[in-house]
């Protein structure tokens, strides 16, 4: 099929490519998990899908029916950095580390009569640098923490479907 290996060398090189940019530009698609669910459970209405931004994870409401009377726990965990600068009585900068703080959301989800679990929206917002300091300090406790200007960032986050009696999630998706 190829008359060379520097021609195999050129498709193999030309397909990874492509691979490894399918992967790393593609959004972050939820993945189902049948076994983990009541037997039958399936996407009514919606779209399961979460969505990252400036200001942080948006996942969509949808409906699942065949659900039979199992009700459910989402969950939307997002883990945030920042740097977190440590300044002396002096005014002086004397440190700077970086900090995280991880956000949940979650809802209990109740089954409806027919079988029916409609799952709401979930939302992680950045936090503000107020929230991150209740959470920071400094290795000196006379020294003031401050956030670095731009330095909060989203790290990653994890939405999860869970049956009750289950103990995986039916929905997964990373970030």
């Amino acid at each position: 099929m190829f008359t060379s290996k520097r021609a195999f060398t050129a498709v193999l090189t030309a397909i990874t490519a492509l691979f490894a940019l399918l992967i790393f530009s593609s959004p972050a698609s939820a993945a189902v998990f049948p076994a983990n669910a009541p037997s039958g459970t399936h996407l009514q209405t919606g779209t399961i899908d979460c969505t990252e931004s400036a200001a942080g994870v948006s996942c969509t409401t949808y409906e699942l029916a065949g659900v039979g009377r199992t009700n459910a726990t989402v969950a939307l965990a997002a883990t945030y950095s920042a740097t977190i600068q440590c300044t002396n009585r002096g005014g002086s900068l004397v440190e700077s580390h970086d900090d995280s703080v991880t956000e949940v959301t979650s809802a209990s989800l109740t089954s409806s009569k027919n079988g029916r679990l409609t799952v709401p929206a979930l939302t992680s917002t950045t936090p503000t640098n107020a929230e991150i300091l209740a959470q920071a300090d400094c290795p000196n406790p006379n020294w003031t923490p401050s956030v670095q200007p731009g330095s909060v960032t989203l790290e990653s986050w994890t939405y999860t479907l869970t049956f009750a009696g289950f103990t995986s999630p039916y929905v997964l998706i990373t970030g």
